[in-house]
């Protein structure tokens, strides 16, 4: 008996599939590797470290030298 919205490996694309099957044969190591991507932020990563003394002045730095596509602005 199916339930409603459960899927079978025949509604998988066979591309998809295949690429799983793949990823399934590597190893931990190689898997883990692979699963974490280095992206350049601006500002961000433009110094090793930086420290502030309260989350407000560390929200105030965000807000006027981050880029706001981050994400790291107010809502």
């Amino acid at each position: 008996m199916r339930r409603e919205g459960a899927t079978g490996v025949g509604d998988i694309p066979s591309d998809w599939l295949e690429e799983f099957e793949a990823a399934a044969r590597r190893s931990l190591e190689l898997r883990m590797r692979y699963a974490f991507v280095k992206t350049y932020k601006p500002v961000m990563d433009d110094a090793p470290y930086r420290a502030f003394d309260t989350m407000a002045e560390y929200r105030r730095w965000c807000e006027e030298h981050v880029p706001s596509w981050l994400g790291y602005g107010r809502v």
